[in-house]
């Protein structure tokens, strides 16, 4: 090689960089020898990129995307040639480096733990949420003296932490503000959004990076909590009790035939579940005819028909029993099972209804054996 092909080579440089597909730069020093530019080299700036010059320890100039010449005239720095009365190597140096302005999309952020937050319906509750954000560096600027520094390659992981929290922490902040009930936030996801948005983007503009998208993927409640919520949701939807349980007997009717006992067990369980279910409502009516007094269900049925209560339906089959050494009654068979199950009607208590001649015990008569299905025989002697 001549002196002239030499010396061309030492006028002729081009300064650009091509950023591979598979890495996340967000910034890279351009690599020559002792950082010296040439009077007259090339820059090349691509779309997505920019270039910043720091001479002496200062950022002195940022290039957006396009094609440079760099001289003397237009650059605060001095050239390789200016330098030959030094042997070549000049004193003035130059730092370039390329910062990816291009759209980062995909960032994932999620709360680490749940995060307490009031609802108005059902007060203090813990939230998980999750989902993702996209940005883009604004201000090359800020972002190289904020973030970069002097490190040749800054790459995506060294700062995609610190991202992250700032995003949660303001995206709790935008949340509790937002006072929207925890039943209500799937439908507004949209808008819980645009909150932390705006919440985020101050902060991230503080390091020359501005925040272009940012998405709500799902809230969550602990487990715990959830399974508490689909239990009140499932007594929601079965809704009137009384009409379910109804349901549910006309459904066990075939099963409890074709089982030892039959009809007749199924009839006194039933009953006997019913009448309890009366008691339970007659004690929460007491209840709220007193407001703060809580009054036991009376166990004692009204000595007399319309005494204390309205008489038995037409067609239902009334009997009085002898209980607690007094005539009680009448009572229709979902009461006398009730006191089978309380253990104040047996098969020895003496029974009695219209038609029949005098007392009798309760086991021998035909319609009362069903209660007693379940219910053993006394002991002999």
């Amino acid at each position: 090689m001549g002196l002239m092909d030499w010396a061309k080579g030492q006028f002729i440089d081009i300064i650009e960089w091509t950023e591979p597909s598979q890495n996340e730069i967000l910034s890279y020093r351009f690599t020559r020898h002792k950082n010296e530019i040439k009077n007259g080299a090339k820059l090349i700036v691509r779309e997505g990129q920019a270039a910043g010059f720091v001479k002496e320890g200062q950022l002195a100039d940022v290039k957006t995307p396009g094609m440079y010449t760099l001289d003397t005239k237009n650059m605060p720095i001095l050239s390789t040639i200016l330098g030959w009365k030094y042997g070549f190597e000049s004193p003035f140096k130059c730092e370039v480096y390329f910062i990816s302005t291009r759209q980062w999309t995909d960032q994932k952020w999620g709360t680490q733990n749940p995060v307490m937050y009031r609802d108005p319906e059902f007060g203090p509750v813990r939230l998980r949420a999750f989902g993702n954000y996209a940005f883009k560096v604004t201000d090359p600027g800020t972002f190289l003296k904020e973030l970069v520094a002097t490190d040749p390659s800054f790459e995506l992981y060294e700062i995609s932490a610190q991202f992250r929290n700032a995003v949660v922490s303001r995206f709790i902040d935008a949340l509790g503000s937002s006072r929207i009930p925890m039943l209500d936030l799937a439908g507004n996801y949209e808008k819980v959004s645009k909150l932390a948005l705006e919440r985020i983007a101050p902060e991230l503009a503080k390091m020359g990076v501005s925040l272009t998208q940012f998405f709500v993927e799902n809230i969550s409640l602990p487990p715990e909590v959830e399974e508490a919520l689909d239990k009140r949701s499932k007594m929601a939807v079965l809704g009137n009790l009384d009409q379910y349980a109804k349901f549910q007997t006309a459904e066990a009717i075939p099963t409890a035939a074709a089982n030892p006992g039959g009809l007749a067990g199924l009839g006194a369980s039933l009953g006997a579940g019913v009448a309890i279910g009366g008691q339970m409502g007659n004690a929460f009516a007491g209840a709220a005819g007193a407001p703060g007094v809580v009054t036991p269900a009376n166990t004692h049925p009204p000595a007399a028909a319309g005494a204390g209560g309205p008489p038995p339906l037409p067609g239902a089959v009334a009997f009085h029993a002898a209980i607690d050494g007094a005539a009680a009654g009448p009572f229709d068979m979902a009461a006398l099972a009730a006191h089978v199950h309380t253990g104040k009607l047996n098969r020895n208590t003496l029974v009695w209804k219209s038609g029949m001649a005098g007392w009798v015990a309760a086991g021998t008569v035909p319609e009362l054996q069903g209660l007693f299905a379940d219910v053993p025989p006394p002991l002999p002697g």
